[in-house]
């Protein structure tokens, strides 16, 4: 008769066991947004929990502030511009790796107003220029002004909120802003009900190349809790295979965690993110492995914006190709 209690409590305690999810903090570099819709897809669909994995999403303020949260262990793993890793690390050691590729294309972006007659970076001398304080555009901006042959100071420059930037724009506060091409269909939005238009200029359209949007975790994490980094990066590349086959159901999935999100700007949003997803390169070397030469090209552009010497910093220390599936 005591067997009986005492095998029903064993099988409890290993059904619990067996059960019981992994927890990570994922840190958002910026507010949600269309480009990471695939993660709440990812959540809706349960991607994560096949894995075992019970994740927390937190909103953000940019790659450097991503980063910075991430090293300093109030999240385990996150996203974030490479170029903010690459600054972090030539300033001081940084406990934290870019473990996924997302974007093997730029993202950066200068935006306007069609009427505002800027066609070209030349154009913008003698202009103002909104951009996020913390974005990881900004280390790049300089350096491709320069390339250009635009001298950047004679460009004024005001650093402010992401939020602020589209209506400043509409409101003509500001000639042009930073931005990452993914959030153009929530800038064209906020202008359009000012009876504005807006008109996207991409840096690769200057001569910008490299990696840009990335994965990344903590050495904390990477040394801790490998399995679960691993399983982590398989639930990842699930939910974005899932999204870009049907952007409308991951749009519908964020606005279920997001109720003022828009589903048609959230679509679009992740929509012009395919293309930096899916691309020559990208096709060429694999959805998220980091190829040695665009990485030490993405580097140098870092290093020659910032003034840094090309030997501060050595690229592939800051990146570990050992957690996705081959």
């Amino acid at each position: 008769m005591t067997l009986r209690p005492l095998f029903a409590s064993l099988l409890l305690a290993l059904s619990a066991g067996a059960s019981a999810a992994d927890k990570l903090t994922v840190q958002l570099d910026w507010l949600p947004g269309g480009d990471k819709s695939f993660v709440y897809a990812g959540v809706q669909q349960g991607f994560f929990k096949e894995e075992g994995l019970e994740v927390k999403i937190v909103p953000g303020r940019g790659s450097s502030d991503a980063v910075t949260k991430i090293a300093s262990g109030s999240a385990d793993v996150g996203f974030g511009g490479i170029s903010a890793l690459m600054t972090a690390a030539a300033e001081s050691k940084i406990p934290v790796k870019a473990v996924m590729s997302l974007y093997s294309s730029q993202p950066d972006a200068l935006f306007t107003r069609a009427d505002s007659k800027i066609k070209t970076l030349k154009d913008m001398e003698g202009k103002t220029v909104a951009m996020p304080t913390f974005s990881s555009s900004n280390a790049l901006w300089p350096v491709v002004l320069q390339k250009n042959g635009v001298d950047p100071g004679k460009i004024k420059v005001i650093k402010s909120d992401p939020a602020t930037l589209a209506p400043m724009l509409a409101q003509g506060r500001v000639d042009a802003t930073i931005n990452w091409v993914t959030v153009a269909p929530a800038f064209g939005a906020v202008l359009r009900q000012a009876d504005k238009e807006l008109a996207v200029l991409p840096w690769s359209r200057f001569g910008l190349d490299g990696y840009g949007w990335s994965v990344m975790a903590s050495d904390k994490t990477i040394e801790e809790r490998p399995d679960v980094l691993r399983r982590y990066l398989r639930a990842l590349q699930k939910s974005l295979a899932f999204s870009i086959k049907d952007p409308q159901k991951a749009a519908e999935a964020l606005k279920a965690s997001v109720p003022e999100a828009d589903v048609a700007v959230v679509k679009a949003e992740f929509e012009a993110s395919i293309p930096l997803l899916q691309n020559d390169i990208s096709k060429r070397d694999g959805l998220g492995r980091f190829d040695p030469k665009l990485l030490a090209a993405t580097w140098g552009w870092v290093a020659r914006s910032m003034n840094y010497d090309l030997g501060k910093v050595d690229a592939e220390k800051l990146v570990d190709r050992r957690f996705l599936g081959k």
